[in-house]
């Protein structure tokens, strides 16, 4: 089979969402996984239900908290260049047929990553993998040479109303 590279950007709800679902498709074809989740370290809900089909998907988070309450840190910065590493270790691996690099645009946007980063992965990709790469913010650059871009849209959101992120939907 032939992979392609995907991005699903934007500053809508869903980017996460769908490449779960993507994930579980592939899973259930017979495809192996891998997801790899920037800037994230919280324990979301996907994490259990994936714990479940642990021979089919592999995921992993690279953040140390949340992004939002703190300054960037060397840390930070040494996290995601591990989780850099680690995803380009699991796409050349041969064992996984889709690598995802979830909120991997997000860690470039806050310059835990570099630009370069990003095109040095999409330009490694083996012909047979899968590659898709989400999160706010996706440089030009690496969108020019993805084969799918979806960007997602907020056009209403009742965050907007003060509804905050709830376990099962959002988290």
């Amino acid at each position: 089979m032939r992979g392609f590279v995907q991005i699903y950007t934007g500053d809508g709800k869903g980017k996460t969402t769908a490449v779960l679902g993507l994930a579980i498709r592939a899973a259930g074809a017979g495809l192996r996984v891998y997801i790899g989740q920037f800037v994230k370290n919280a324990d979301y809900s996907e994490l259990h239900a994936l714990r479940h089909l642990p021979e089919a998907i592999t995921i992993e988070q690279y953040g140390l908290g949340c992004m939002l309450i703190h300054a960037v840190t060397r840390q930070d910065i040494d996290a995601a260049r591990h989780g850099l590493a680690t995803i380009n270790a699991a796409m050349t691996s041969g064992t996984f047929d889709l690598v995802i690099a979830d909120e991997i645009n997000v860690a470039c946007v806050l310059g835990l990553l570099e630009e370069c980063d990003l095109l040095e992965l999409v330009a490694r990709r083996p012909p047979a993998v899968e590659l898709v790469l989400t999160g706010r913010g996706a440089p030009l650059s690496v969108l020019e040479r993805a084969d799918l871009v979806t960007e997602m849209r907020t056009i209403k959101h009742y965050y907007e109303r003060g509804v905050l992120a709830r376990k099962g939907i959002e988290g």
